[in-house]
């Protein structure tokens, strides 16, 4: 009888054993997945951030006098390029100091786009036609892994606040991710007019 007990007592305890095991090494996989897509969301920005100076020499040619929103692209650039966040750390404040560097790139090269609607020898330039393309393609890059970004971030909140498992996650420390938010004012559609 005490022969029995005691197996179903070891046999209890290695159930639970195994699921701790399987449940930290779940919290493993989908942190290190939040880390690879960060790491993708960062490759797309450093190449949204490489493609700007040739795309400011490019326009530089063609409106020397330009050279307000020229310094301003490339400050912001500049400015983007010094803030990194560990997205095994980053708090919703720091996330947003990022995203308020970034958007602040893509308002700068929005007014550097539209300074090339003055200069038609410009918009026929080959190498600023290429360059253009290569940056909307970028800012599509951009989009598509701040979304898969923000899939992975909520797959691996859901899994730290969920019973049993939120058990071993406060144990070993995981801690729920910062998620990409839209920009403040970006609900509010632009006024084209003519």
């Amino acid at each position: 009888m005490k022969n029995k007990k005691m197996w179903i007592v070891i046999g209890i305890v290695a159930v639970i054993v195994v699921w701790a095991i399987s449940a930290y090494n779940g919290l493993v996989s989908k942190e290190t997945t939040v880390e690879e897509a960060w790491a993708n969301v960062e490759t797309v920005y450093q190449r949204r951030s490489d493609l700007i100076p040739n795309l400011v020499n490019t326009v530089k040619g063609y409106a020397a006098h330009e050279a307000e929103t020229l310094e301003s692209v490339t400050a912001a650039r500049s400015a983007a390029t010094s803030i990194t966040i560990d997205p095994s750390t980053a708090t919703p404040e720091e996330m947003e100091r990022w995203m308020a560097a970034q958007d602040e790139v893509g308002r700068a090269l929005g007014r550097l786009i539209a300074i090339s609607e003055s200069y038609p020898d410009l918009k026929a330039s080959t190498n600023f036609r290429d360059l253009q393309a290569q940056l909307e393609g970028t800012e599509n890059r951009i989009s598509t892994e701040r979304r898969k970004y923000n899939e992975a971030v909520k797959k691996y909140n859901v899994k730290i606040r969920r019973f049993p498992t939120n058990l071993i996650a406060s144990m070993f420390g995981f801690e729920r991710k910062a998620m990409f938010e839209a920009a403040e004012g970006a609900e509010v559609a632009p006024v084209v007019e003519f």
